[in-house]
């Protein structure tokens, strides 16, 4: 009897409780168990997103410093197949088996994104999205021509990607020059600077500029420009006026882009020489050299500026980029590297050398700018700056 008056008693208390646990708004609610979270909810809990890096709340030694630029804008997915090509490791060896390149081995498996450096065929492309490429440091950009018959009947191709340029751009290629009727009042003349012949009055005296031949021309410079000089455009480095920002620069007219291709680099266009043969580049090592006006570049700086700023974290990550950990020479015995040897951290006042006993830190390895040999480097202008002007900068 006793216990079933216990019992009863027990039931009333759980009951009044019950009623005030529901009487209570669900915020004053105290959960004992949640709910299991997906992978990705777990990595949006831990993520710490600053305005333009990623960070990590530190609850392993490994994400404790990882540090990731935002790139919302990136593309999801996977590439398009047809534009890839597999990766071939090997190990840093050459065709003999041997090592040749230090410090190569492992990685993730990567597919090659056959990225068009050459622009040659014209006409409007449009930008469907920007991708991440595991082979560079900046972004691409698929790009869909608008001809059928464009990239031998492939429509779709991969271009490197401007700053500051999303999918729904539309870019275009100049590299044959500037087609006829384009601009009214302008022939390309295909060498030198476009030619005016005098069919723009009309638009000139609609703009309010004064009649006459030197006005009218440079009106339907500037409609060209405005029309041409376009972030992600090809032309040929006599279209492009002086200040431009520039990528992905060619050195032969017949040629790819080979200078300036990494994140965040751009070249500048400083002037054009009256001969209209040569144009001055300055280049991201401060370097300025004369490049034909044939040639080709793209407008814009390189995408991904923040490349740079990234931290990877941990060993493992170099690891999946195919880096192999690096000894110092100071670390080795004498017999395996000209730094090994002796008591301590002593290299024994010996200018730095490889493996191999090559200077590695102040040896040139080109031939030398206007100031060395004569015709040494007849392009170079003006060199890189190095010591303390380099410094002073």
């Amino acid at each position: 009897m006793l216990g079933l008056r216990a019992g009863f008693q027990l039931f009333s208390k759980c009951s009044v409780i019950r009623e005030a646990v529901c009487r209570q708004t669900p915020s004053t609610w105290r959960t004992y168990a949640t709910e299991v979270q997906r992978p990705g909810e777990i990595n949006d809990a831990l993520a710490r997103s600053s305005s333009i890096f990623k960070t990590y709340k530190p609850i392993t030694p490994s994400i404790r410093h990882l540090r990731r630029p935002i790139n919302d804008h990136l593309y999801k997915g996977g590439p398009i197949k047809t534009l890839t090509i597999p990766r071939r490791k090997k190990g840093g060896r050459n065709n003999q088996g041997r090592i040749t390149v230090r410090g190569i081995g492992g990685g993730h498996k990567q597919r090659i994104r056959t990225v068009d450096f050459m622009r040659s065929d014209p006409g409007p492309q449009d930008v469907i999205r920007i991708e991440y490429d595991p082979g560079r440091s900046a972004h691409i950009a698929l790009v869909r021509a608008r001809n059928a018959e464009a990239n031998g009947g492939r429509r779709f191709s991969y271009i490197l990607a401007p700053e500051g340029i999303r999918s729904g751009a539309v870019v275009e290629s100049f590299r044959n020059g500037i087609p006829d009727g384009f601009v009214p009042g302008f022939v390309d003349s295909k060498r030198g600077k476009p030619t005016y012949t005098g069919e723009n009055e009309g638009v000139a005296e609609n703009a309010g500029v004064q009649a006459g031949s030197a006005s009218t021309a440079s009106l339907a410079l500037g409609l060209l420009r405005a029309a041409t000089v376009k972030p992600g455009n090809v032309l040929p480095l006599r279209l492009i006026p002086p200040g431009t920002l520039i990528h992905c620069v060619s050195l032969f007219p017949e040629r790819a882009g080979i200078l300036v291709r990494s994140a965040g680099t751009f070249a500048q266009v400083v002037a054009h020489d009256e001969q209209g043969k040569y144009t001055q580049v300055k280049l991201q090592s401060g370097e300025v050299r004369k490049v034909l006006q044939d040639c080709c570049a793209t407008i814009g700086k390189v995408s991904n500026p923040l490349w740079r700023g990234r931290v990877l974290g941990k060993a493992g990550r170099n690891r999946w980029l195919g880096r192999r950990p690096h000894v110092r020479g100071v670390a080795m015995n004498r017999v395996d590297h000209p730094h090994g040897g002796g008591r301590g951290k002593s290299k024994g006042n010996k200018q730095p050398r490889s493996v191999w006993g090559w200077l590695t830190k102040g040896k040139r390895t080109r031939r030398p700018g206007p100031k060395g040999p004569k015709n040494s480097n007849k392009m170079v202008v003006r060199e890189r700056p190095r010591g303390k002007e380099k410094r002073n900068l």
